[in-house]
């Protein structure tokens, strides 16, 4: 089983696949910026919905970003550690690729990279950019976007990215196929691109 974790913004999601990268089960939810993260209890539940148990887990995949600081260090904390603790390899997904790719439909992906900025991903791209309210307000095509992004900057009708673990859990399955040992824990790390404000690049680990 992949046990998978997307944590890049205020909606967070879970999941549990197959090796071959088919799903089992998935969680998605929203949380308010005061709220607990819940991962954990619900990775567990879910892993209990389709008879699984941690010591089942064969591999871990998590979401790398880029999006919320906050969000995207206890995504990672809560990934390296089972890796550590159960002895099984994690692979790091790009967040807004996989969140474009749990929603065949959508042009382009958004996170939050500020007050006033956001980090967008459009389809068939490498990289995301950094772009302002107006940029993002001005993307053609349906744009996947967490809830309080869409509210704060006036997006028109945003698809969630609850569904993101399930694209995150079948993309670790394929780089875990590919290369079994897994990503090295201790060079694993988020994808900030920029350091949040107040935070220098050394302490949000980019070099």
């Amino acid at each position: 089983m992949i046990l998978a974790v997307e944590s890049a913004s205020t909606d967070l999601s879970v999941a549990v696949g197959n090796a071959d990268g088919s799903l089992l089960a998935l969680d998605g939810w929203s949380v308010g910026p005061r709220q607990a993260h819940e991962l954990l209890p619900r990775m567990q539940d879910l892993l209990q919905r389709v008879g699984g148990s941690l010591d089942m887990v064969t591999g871990i995949g998590v979401g790398l970003g880029p999006g919320s600081f906050t969000g995207l260090r206890v995504g990672m904390s809560l990934a390296k550690g089972l890796a550590f603790a159960l002895g099984r390899p994690v692979a790091g997904v790009p967040s807004l690729a996989a969140w474009l790719e749990s929603e065949p439909e959508a042009s382009a992906a958004a996170s939050r990279a500020g007050a006033r900025e956001a980090y967008l991903l459009i389809r068939g791209e490498d990289e995301p950019r950094v772009v302002d309210r107006e940029q993002l307000a001005a993307t053609r095509g349906r744009l996947v976007a967490p809830a309080e992004l869409g509210e704060a900057f006036g997006l028109a009708d945003p698809i969630q990215p609850l569904r993101a673990a399930a694209a995150v859990s079948a993309a670790a399955a394929r780089l875990l196929s590919a290369d079994p040992a897994g990503a090295d824990l201790d060079r694993l790390e988020p994808v900030y691109i920029r350091a949040p404000r107040g935070i220098g690049p050394a302490a949000a680990g980019i070099p």
